[in-house]
């Protein structure tokens, strides 16, 4: 009788003496394990980004952006918002809330020899408290400034780098925006990329001096940040800037409005949402690699059955017993998928630190997803184990010891 230690020493054994062709059959797993890793350390880091974005954005702030015109239920047009909408909240909502409108154009920046094309923003001064922007070197221009059209600016962290010049020294100095002399009068602490832009690369001024200086467009407002003194009081302020707008607008209200207000958070967690629909949709995609890579290990297994016809009569014929023979099967199975997924652990460990190193991506490899992926590595091999196993343990011993 052969023993449960004989027989897992005999199935390793066999995978020793194949070793380029069990290494060539867990090919396919360690692909497609690491592929899973990968994507899921994606998909990981993508949305803890997000995470960490919202709450660098925070939760409180309202952003009300412009709509479509709506005649008898057909939108017929984008609408505008205006300077004067900012001030109807300014002057309506008292001051407890925070209000900042936002206009921005991509535009020519200069200094000296260097050249760069630039987000610039204009703004109100209360745009850095409600966007929690904090300075490093200078100040943040003022409310006269921004009244009194100044040429004034502040940088984004990534700005002075691309001028070629250190931030503390490029404060006083002035830099040309589509041709016009601006001091610069501040630069901001590093913020961080939002996803859609980098608040770091920007530019900003005051928002007099865009309308009525660089951009022209002074009924065209971006959006208007509105940031309440809590999370909780998002609903009522959300009410009061629907009324007042509504009112600015023209607009009753039973009909549609022309603006929409969204909270800062809800566009990152859209986004959260997408990364974690393309993650799953590439990781299943990756899984393919694993089923195709367990398909591959059962046609070994066949072939193996096949070649070690003669050896299974032997074993049969000294006493081995059907379950005996199965079980070296299945050990066989079972060691070379869970071999392939260990490796393929790591190598989706490496490819995600690569891709961090490489492109700059966020990565995080969750244990769950790990354990997942090892257990899923040996669930493959005991089930495209099985029909191989089971069709060693029925062969008969006498036709077996005939086989050539």
């Amino acid at each position: 009788m052969f023993t449960f230690r004989e027989t897992v020493n005999v199935a390793l054994a066999s995978i020793r003496a194949n070793a380029l062709r069990s290494g060539l059959t867990t090919l396919g797993i360690v692909i497609g394990t690491g592929a899973v890793i990968t994507m899921v350390a994606l998909g990981e880091g993508a949305q803890r980004a997000v995470e960490a974005q919202i709450e660098r954005m925070g939760t409180n702030v309202l952003t009300v952006r412009p709509g479509q015109n709506w005649w008898r239920g057909v939108a017929s047009g984008s609408v505008r918002l205006q300077e004067s909408d900012a001030q109807a909240l300014r002057n309506q909502m008292g001051g407890l809330y925070d209000i900042a409108p936002e206009i921005e154009s991509r535009l020519q920046v200069s200094y000296l020899r260097w050249n760069s094309n630039n987000q610039i923003v204009g703004t109100w001064p209360s745009y850095f408290s409600i966007h929690e922007r904090a300075l490093t070197h200078g100040r943040l221009f003022s409310e006269g400034e921004a009244q009194g059209r100044q040429r004034v600016a502040v940088l984004g962290s990534d700005v002075p780098e691309v001028l070629g010049t250190p931030g503390a020294l490029l404060v006083g100095r002035s830099i040309q925006i589509r041709g016009i002399r601006f001091e610069v009068v501040g630069v901001l602490a590093e913020k961080g990329s939002m996803g859609w832009s980098n608040p770091d690369e920007q530019i900003y001024i005051p928002l007099s001096t865009a309308l009525y200086r660089v951009m022209g467009n002074r009924d065209r407002l971006r959006a208007i940040y509105v940031a309440a003194p809590s999370p909780e009081q998002l609903d009522p302020a959300w009410a009061e800037i629907d009324r007042i707008i509504r009112r600015e607008h023209r607009i009753r209200p039973a009909e549609d409005a022309d603006f929409q207000i969204q909270q800062a958070s809800d566009f990152l967690e859209t986004l959260g949402e997408t990364a974690e629909t393309f993650t799953m949709l590439l990781a299943g995609i990756a899984g393919v690699s694993l089923l195709v890579g367990g398909i591959g290990i059962m046609n070994i297994m066949l072939v193996s059955v096949t070649e070690r016809t003669r050896e299974i009569g032997v074993r049969k014929a000294l006493g081995a017993t059907r379950k005996a023979i199965l079980l070296q099967f299945l050990v066989e199975a079972l060691v070379l998928c869970v071999l392939g997924g260990i490796l393929g652990v790591a190598a989706g460990l490496g490819s995600a630190e690569l891709v961090t190193k490489l492109y700059g991506r966020d990565t995080a490899v969750a244990p769950e997803a790990v354990a997942v992926a090892m257990g899923f590595s040996a669930v493959i091999g005991l089930f495209f184990g099985i029909w191989p196993a089971r069709r060693a343990s029925v062969l008969d011993p006498i036709d077996a010891l005939r086989y050539e």
